[in-house]
């Protein structure tokens, strides 16, 4: 496993990472998600991710009770959760100095532990002065807590907005932002926040690097049974699988097939490696609902060295993203 540098931070993050969104209480029960928790920490994964809004709580239920039962060293491992979604209360969801004390701790009581490393602000909340925000998350730092806080989908203003904010009233800011990154979805990691991972230290923990697992070739004859397309409470995905726009990504993912054939990886290792060629992204959150699954995405780390130039190139040539001679992270 290779380890990388948060950002500018001292911390190190497994360059693959395990997360629970979708698979924890839904298509993973204790013992499943124990198994494949194991896997990924046998493969040198650190850090491990989930929120208060997955399955409720019940992300966190499991994952609390898989690391309590494996009996891991605290210090080993990387434990992060975010906090938007709490409830149906008035009070229970946004970032409220109220809701960001009372769901981390209650957050903290469904993982079992005394702190996490990594607190997210799961989206930007209109409603709520960024000001209190961002005291609040200091609170919560200087309290032990958390040892980071950050952001998952603010835009890139927001974030300097928040960090110019604690630098002025003398808090703690923003160090790491949690995005959506994939070959269909680049703009943000690769253009919008470029100037604030020089300026800011800036640390990425990217999420779903297989588009939903569009990336993984599954979807190529339709959307097959059990898959997180056809759970309760996750129909609105089904937009990622029907309509031109996704015939569009799916055919693109079936002429990517050749590429990974020749280089002797699967579709969901060009994907993971791809991602893990760019040099702002600290760690790619990889979820699975098996064992096998989660073996498979851990063996993308050395596929990444056979994406050279020429491969980066003609993975480009099919996604017709931007034009080859444009500057970017793969220069």
């Amino acid at each position: 496993m290779e380890y990388r540098r948060l950002g500018s931070a001292g911390l190190k993050v497994s360059a693959l990472s395990f997360g629970s969104w979708v698979t924890f209480g839904s298509q993973l029960d204790v013992g499943k998600a124990a198994a494949c928790m194991r896997a990924a920490r046998d493969a040198g994964v650190n850090f491990f991710d989930t929120a208060e809004v997955y399955n409720a709580g019940t992300a966190e239920e499991i994952m609390g009770r898989v690391i309590k039962d494996a009996g891991w060293k605290r210090s080993d491992l990387v434990i992060s959760t975010k906090i938007y979604w709490g409830g149906r209360g008035p009070n229970d969801t946004g970032l409220s100095r109220k809701h960001l004390f009372e769901g981390t701790h209650a957050a903290l009581k469904r993982l079992q532990l005394d702190y996490v490393d990594l607190l997210f602000c799961h989206r930007p909340d209109l409603h709520t002065p960024i000001e209190e925000t961002v005291a609040a998350m200091t609170d919560l730092v200087r309290q032990g807590k958390a040892f980071y806080w950050g952001t998952s989908e603010w835009s890139a203003a927001q974030i300097v907005t928040a960090a110019a904010i604690a630098r002025r009233e003398h808090l703690i800011p923003p160090q790491m932002e949690q995005p959506e990154y994939n070959m269909f979805r680049r703009d943000r990691v690769e253009k919008e926040y470029l100037p604030l991972y020089g300026s800011l230290g800036l640390g990425t923990t990217i999420w779903s690097p297989l588009a939903s697992g569009v990336l993984s070739g599954k979807y190529q004859d339709g959307i097959p049974k059990n898959s997180r397309a056809t759970l309760k409470g996750y129909e609105w995905l089904r937009g990622n699988f029907d309509g031109p726009e996704a015939k569009e990504k799916i055919a693109k993912t079936a002429a990517l097939a050749p590429i990974a054939t020749e280089l002797g990886m699967t579709l969901a290792q060009l994907a993971i490696a791809w991602c893990l060629k760019n040099p702002h992204v600290s760690t790619v959150i990889t979820g699975a609902s098996e064992v096998e699954q989660v073996k498979e995405n851990m063996q993308a780390l050395p596929f990444a060295a056979k994406l050279g130039p020429e491969v980066l190139a003609r993975i480009e040539a099919v996604l017709k993203n931007k034009p080859e001679a444009e500057d970017d992270w793969r220069d």
